[in-house]
């Protein structure tokens, strides 16, 4: 079966204005499990539904019972498991293109209520100041308590140019905060770069898309080009990039490791489930037959020292790619701990243009090490002084604070590189947690992404040595 047919794709969770990529598969493809059917519990299923359709104070269609009972058996699996409604599944399928309606703003449902994970710069969400950590309490005038997550997103969804308040609990804020946000067509540029003085590349993904490898791949070329010559090194930063397409992440390793370099492979029940994923384009590329992309990469790109940057929203593909660069020791990871999102998710069309998002599996680092609920943890701890602690404790949400979130399912022992030797303090900031303001990443400001030129300029330094 091709490597499309049968990939997950893997995100972070569910996006107000964001589409989380998965993988879509042909349940007409996959054999019906023979397992017996549970007589005593569907009886009880139908007594339910039957007490239902006649006491009920108003009547209800069978539809929505059966589709509400169908939505109510994946949520109660995993907080990434869901059922997409005709509306949530083309949106899911929009949003693999980088382009789509929204807020802007990544949420999970936390003690009934929504928690925000990050705002994804330039979008209405990070104008408006919304934080990581926020509490999103009501969406106009309805109260979140009792929605689901699935049910909340689609009320921050609308058409762009209308108006939607937010009422926020923020720490430290004395009273709910309310803010209001104009609903835009959000477009995520995935790839962005720059050259640095002194032949130092900077290129930053935001989110794994369809085209993310080749935008990556033009960037790198790019650099070496208005830099006449080989880059002296490079920054990859993944700070707050939620993951997306496994076939992104496949590609953005597979253009600094060595060809057939084993990326990622994943364990689940089904034969489909299990996978080993390497530096080579059958494994990267969208279609059989189509155009290696990466081969246009200059060959000093496999060699050039290397500084991953990410943080407590790094996620899912992004921590596929920092994790196959630190096992592989081809990259230093500095920053903060990561998300956590160590699970596959694949889409399974249900006819109607409805389907389910269903983890299948989990995923595991060329060495073995799962990520679920742990993260990648930096080579070279390095905090962001702006964000004042927000990448940790009560400010950040992770994968091991959703409710019913797998376990890892190594042991704490387990042999790994995956723990940080070296932290950089960030200089002393008496700015007051309430005023806030996210760091640009890339700018002469970014004290993490500061540390890490200065770790290649070192680097550079020994080597001419």
């Amino acid at each position: 079966m091709r490597f499309l047919e049968k990939a997950g794709l893997i995100g972070l969770g569910l996006v107000a204005g964001v589409s989380v990529s998965l993988h879509f598969a042909a349940v007409a493809d996959k054999e019906t499990l023979s397992t017996p059917l549970p007589i005593e519990e569907l009886r009880a299923f139908s007594e339910v539904f039957g007490r239902i359709k006649s006491d009920y104070v108003e009547p209800v269609t069978d539809k929505k019972l059966i589709t509400d009972a169908i939505a109510g058996m994946l949520n109660g699996l995993d907080p990434h498991s869901a059922y997409l409604d005709e509306e949530a599944f083309k949106e899911l399928q929009v949003g693999t293109h980088g382009e789509f309606g929204g807020l802007g703003i990544e949420v999970g449902m936390e003690d009934g209520v929504l928690k925000v994970i990050s705002p994804i710069e330039d979008t209405p969400a990070y104008h408006a100041g919304i934080k990581s950590g926020d509490f999103i309490i009501k969406l106009d005038d309805t109260l979140i308590k009792g929605m689901s997550l699935n049910d909340a997103v689609k009320r921050m969804r609308g058409k762009p140019g209308s108006k939607i308040v937010l009422t926020i609990i923020r720490k430290d804020e004395p009273k709910p905060l309310e803010i209001t946000l104009v609903r835009a067509v959000i477009k995520v540029q995935s790839v962005k770069s720059k050259l640095f003085e002194s032949g130092y590349g900077f290129v930053r993904v935001t989110q794994f898309q369809e085209m993310t490898g080749e935008n990556l791949a033009t960037a790198l070329e790019n650099l070496v080009k208005q830099n006449q010559g080989p880059l002296k090194g490079l920054v990859l930063d993944l700070r707050n990039d939620p993951g997306g397409l496994l076939t992104g992440a496949v590609a953005v390793s597979s253009a600094f490791l060595a060809k057939d370099a084993l990326v990622v492979y994943t364990e689940g029940r089904t034969q489909d489930a299990k996978m080993r994923l390497t530096a080579n384009p059958e494994n990267y590329l969208r279609s059989n037959g189509g155009n290696d992309y990466l081969k246009t990469v200059p060959d000093s790109i496999k060699s050039v020292p290397l500084v991953v940057l990410v943080n407590a929203g790094s996620a899912s593909a992004s921590e596929i790619v920092a994790g196959a660069l630190q096992d592989h020791k081809r990259a230093v990871i500095m920053g903060v701990q990561t998300f956590g999102k160590g699970s596959v998710q694949t889409v399974l069309p249900l006819g109607n243009n409805t389907g389910i998002k269903l983890t299948t599996a989990r995923y595991y680092t060329p060495g073995g090490r799962s990520i679920q609920a742990k993260g990648i943890v930096p080579d070279i701890l390095v905090e962001d002084p702006a964000s004042a602690g927000r990448d940790s404790g009560i400010f950040r949400l992770r994968e091991a604070d959703l409710d019913k979130h797998l376990i890892n399912d190594k042991p704490s022992d387990e042999k790994s590189g995956n723990a940080s030797k070296n932290t950089l303090s960030p200089p002393d900031t008496k700015e007051d947690a309430t005023k806030f303001t996210p760091t640009e990443f890339g700018s002469k400001s970014d004290y993490q992404l500061n540390q890490a030129l200065n770790l290649l300029k070192g680097m550079q330094i020994l080597q001419g040595k």
